[in-house]
């Protein structure tokens, strides 16, 4: 399978850059390439597009605004079928791209990542994984810590409803960026059964990733900044 990706920043030199590397693969194709985020847009309205490598900042229409349009409907709603957008930032924990997370994206790399990560990332997200590595993860939210709410909720949230008390005991766990192994080793159970559940909690709370579990968690104070004891 064909893997169709689009390229969005406004330096040409870094999309060559990009280019030359992905042209060597032989399941990823450059589908389009756009200097902005409107212009990713109109492209995107009549070019089918897998995975969209996305600058956050840009003329026009940034890489959050953009990302917004692309993954999530009027309501905040992820939009089905929607292309996987992964952000590129010049700086690790970048605002621009936690703000682009909270939009929709399935991950964030930096713009000097290696040739290999880049291609395991975009294989990644199109298979439906995250790119944020957890410990990553940890470092995102101790850093943003004092944008979010503080904890006021106890676990019995009505936004944990649709969850089995078991769902609920693996969300908050995802959310403190633990991986599936970790998870499994806290709870005792196969990675397996982490994994399934994992499944089913993204699918009942409307979540594309693990990246966006994590924006839910926090941002309705379900877990604390550092809360990975």
């Amino acid at each position: 399978m064909t893997i169709r990706v689009m390229l969005v920043d406004d330096q040409e030199l870094l999309r060559t850059g990009f280019r030359m590397v992905l042209q060597s693969q032989g399941d990823i194709e450059i589908a389009a390439e756009a200097g902005d985020g409107a212009q990713a847009l109109e492209l995107l309205a009549g070019t089918e597009v897998d995975v969209v490598l996305m600058d956050v900042r840009m003329p026009r229409l940034d890489g959050v605004q953009a990302t917004r349009r692309i993954c999530l409907d009027e309501s905040g709603a992820p939009l089905p079928g929607a292309p996987h957008v992964l952000i590129l930032t010049t700086f690790d924990l970048d605002e621009y791209a936690f703000a682009a997370l909270k939009a929709g994206a399935s991950g964030f790399l930096l713009k000097d990542v290696p040739p290999t990560e880049l291609v395991a990332a975009i294989r990644a997200v199109h298979g439906g994984d995250a790119v944020v590595a957890p410990t990553t993860t940890r470092r995102m939210i101790d850093r943003f810590a004092q944008v979010l709410p503080t904890p006021s909720t106890a676990p019995g949230s009505p936004v944990l409803e649709p969850l089995t008390d078991r769902e609920r005991e693996v969300f908050l766990l995802v959310a403190q960026g633990l991986s599936n192994g970790e998870i499994a080793a806290r709870l005792t159970l196969s990675e397996a059964t982490v994994k399934t559940h994992v499944g089913r909690i993204l699918a009942k709370l409307g979540l594309r990733d693990r990246v966006q579990a994590v924006v839910l968690a926090y941002e309705n104070g379900l877990v604390r900044a550092g809360a990975t004891d």
